[in-house]
């Protein structure tokens, strides 16, 4: 369907504008009603709390039992009690089961305190230990310092086996079973991500208060710890080969919160040097420049696999599989042209990869087949309408009664969080062939846990030769005769793609739609789903071909449903929150925004942030060697024509997109004379972690919306 040019203003020439003073009167404060809107409120956040919510997901190599981490505010039977920390967040509980989901039994662990919180599950080889991190005996916050526990796959009581001082996370087991290994700050609590809240910023910026992140060893009994890769490289994620004798990983000098976007692939013995296996700044072809994470050992030895691509974010992995030699070499894209965008694997063999990919607004399981330097060929297993819990599986890839077995925690926009099972078929060479049994719950935490929401609807249109996807989320009891406001919801990133899942504690679509609204969430062009060309389609050129397809998308559902194209309300976080300052200097389409942690002005942006290396392949050189191309994307600079009433929140210590930017915007409304609010949250960062401030982030937006636009159903 063609984009409506109308929509858009001159973006070339906007900045020269004069647009009259706005008008505070909210669109429907007249006839709002207070008290329906208020018990509505009230209603949907009460839904959102008495979900039970699935974490980690681990399923042992014999591929007989399962342990997940599921998250609650009741007491747990025969266990440690999932109550509540003083910042309101729940505790976890750890559980292991039968892999058809019977004999389910939680793990305990001696003297244990409130508001546990457990990650990295990690089956030991011969699946008869289950490892763990927990900070089950070190105070109430689930934040504070872990420590590796164990327990037996037929037991409940945990043991501890360290005394750690740091930031620990991504325990795995060295093969052979005698050694577990983690990435360890020493030294230093403070987790380090980019979504993580910023350390103050004190002394010799840049000297003081480095961290250093390394891959450290373990006895699995407990003992010394030892750290086995160099200093200062900074390791992200890593792999050992088969042997237990070299080890790779991504590695970049520090400070590792920025430097992760120009990481290399370091291979090397345990204590021995650093070898550079793969250099993308160096490296010929379409990976040149990019980022590259997951790498993973072929099971000869021979050769390392990994995800290569544009990516703005660490952890939210995507782009083409690469082949790469232990001992460096020109890389082998064995996906190039592919239409969708894998975003993990693992090898089943020596010439074949189990990849789970982003496919539209969906996640799909494949087969990949090498065939040496040529492309690879696909064999699709299934493909399910969800998010998968972190994007990722978890296989048992050992035959056990001839199937391998995949284990997920799954939802949708209508299914409440499970733990779901395939099993897939195998030859006698254990090698997957297609599927058993396809994908299935095996817990029934939350059978009882209905939508608020009305159905969604996967959308597809076309726009300047791009297919593009969407996803429509209807208000429930939804009447064709009756006109409805819509709201546009875009995603992070910018390289991600929403795809269907259960809301958390804080704000996102599904409450929005149980308001009364339809909720539009669009994957435009940078998103993942639709290959490499469609996700760097968005280089040089952030804010206009994918707002482009947004409104073509807009045009799509305005065609199709009862939508009253005069109340659009925009929001987003992050990118989504740029998206939500930028676009409604772009056209006037939109009547109201909720601004989540977005970013202004992209030439304060590179000096304010503490990520500016994620920018460079996007704008094609830093803000100091072309701030043109930063100026042509910033909403500051076209900031007169914005007449959006806009909510605008933001962490505190946010260091990917930090509250200046949002200072910025909220002071130029105010100029525009622009209805606007700003909230600041203390001490959250990026991602917030505190579970009433992102409560209060929902009902704020919420009320906003109902101000701004109104709905039939809280009038």
């Amino acid at each position: 369907m063609k984009l409506r040019f109308s929509s858009l203003l001159p973006g070339t020439v906007a900045i020269f504008l004069t647009v009259g003073i706005i008008c505070g009167v909210p669109v429907a404060a007249a006839s709002q009603s207070r008290e329906p809107l208020a018990a509505r409120i009230v209603q949907i956040m009460h839904r959102l709390r008495d979900v039970q919510r699935f974490g980690a997901v681990s399923v042992a190599p014999n591929g007989r039992t399962v342990a997940w981490t599921v998250t609650q505010t009741t007491p747990a039977r025969g266990g440690n009690a999932a109550r509540k920390s003083k910042s309101g967040n729940a505790g976890m509980i750890l559980q292991l089961a039968d892999i058809n989901g019977t004999r389910v039994r939680t793990v305990t662990i001696p003297d244990s305190v409130q508001a546990c919180y457990y990650s990295s599950l990690t089956w030991s080889p011969d699946s008869r230990v289950l490892a763990f991190l927990s900070n089950c005996n070190h105070g109430e916050n689930s934040r504070g310092q872990l420590d590796i526990y164990e327990v037996d796959a037929n037991a409940v009581q945990a043991r501890r086996i360290t005394h750690l001082h740091g930031f620990v996370h991504e325990l795995t087991w060295v093969p052979g079973g005698s050694m577990l290994s983690f990435l360890y700050v020493k030294g230093d609590l403070h987790p380090i991500a980019a979504v993580s809240a910023t350390k103050a910023q004190v002394g010799v910026i840049g000297r003081t208060g480095v961290e250093h992140q390394r891959l450290a060893v373990v006895p699995a009994t407990g003992g010394r710890v030892s750290q086995v890769t160099p200093y200062p490289i900074f390791v992200y994620e890593y792999d050992w080969s088969p042997s237990g004798k070299e080890v790779a990983y991504v590695g970049a000098p520090p400070p590792g919160r920025d430097n992760w976007w120009v990481a290399k692939l370091y291979t090397q013995t345990p204590g021995g040097p650093a070898r550079v296996a793969l250099d993308p700044s160096t490296v010929k072809g379409p990976l040149h420049g990019l980022q590259i994470a997951l790498p993973r050992w072929s099971p000869n030895g021979s050769r390392i696999a990994l995800i290569g691509g544009l990516m703005s974010d660490q952890g939210a992995t995507g782009g083409d599989i690469y082949i790469v030699s232990p001992s460096g070499g020109e890389p082998v894209n064995v996906t190039p042209g592919i239409p969708i965008t894998p975003s993990w694997l693992t090898w089943t063999g020596n010439q074949t990869l189990l990849v789970s990919s982003f496919a539209g607004g969906s996640s799909r399981l494949s087969l990949f087949t090498l065939h040496g330097d040529s492309p690879a060929t696909q064999r699709r297993l299934f493909t399910v309408p969800s998010n998968v819990s972190d994007g990722t599986f978890a296989s048992a890839v050992s035959v056990s009664a001839g199937h391998n077995v995949i284990a997920f925690a799954d939802s949708t926009f209508d299914r409440p969080p499970e733990i779901d099972t395939a099993l897939l078929k195998t030859t006698a060479a254990a090698q997957p062939v297609g599927v058993l049994e396809p994908p299935h719950a095996i817990t029934h935490a939350n059978a009882n846990v209905k939508p608020m929401w009305g159905k969604a609807e996967s959308v597809h249109w076309v726009n300047e030769g791009f297919n593009v996807q969407g996803w429509l989320l209807f208000p429930p009891d939804y009447n064709p005769h009756k006109r409805y406001p819509m709201i546009v919801f875009v995603h992070g990133g910018p390289s991600w793609a929403t795809r269907p899942s259960w809301p958390g504690d804080g704000y996102g679509p599904a409450p929005l739609a149980a308001m009364g609204y339809f909720v539009f969430m669009p994957n435009p062009r940078g998103s993942f789903g639709e290959g490499e060309r469609f996700a760097k389609a968005i280089r040089l050129n952030m804010g206009y071909g994918d707002l482009r397809d947004i409104l073509a998308g807009i045009d799509r559902v305005e065609a199709k449903y009862p939508i009253d194209n005069k109340r659009l309300g925009l929001t987003g976080w992050s990118y989504g929150g740029f998206m939500s300052m930028f676009a409604p200097t772009q056209t006037h389409r939109f009547k109201a925004a909720v601004v989540g942690a977005g970013l202004s002005d992209w030439k304060s942006y590179y000096g304010e942030n503490s990520i500016d290396k994620w920018m460079i392949p996007f704008f094609g050189a830093s803000v100091y060697q072309d701030p043109k191309a930063y100026a042509k994307s910033s909403a500051i600079n076209f900031i007169q024509n914005d007449k959006t009433p806009s909510l605008i929140v933001v962490g505190q210590d946010d260091g990917e997109c930090p509250a200046p930017q949002s200072f910025e915007f909220w002071h130029a409304l105010r100029a525009m004379h622009v209805p606007t609010e700003l909230v600041v949250y203390a001490g959250e960062g990026h991602a917030f972690h505190k579970t009433k401030d992102m409560r209060n982030v929902l009902e704020r937006a919420l009320r906003w919306f109902a101000r701004y636009l109104g709905t039939n159903s809280v009038a």
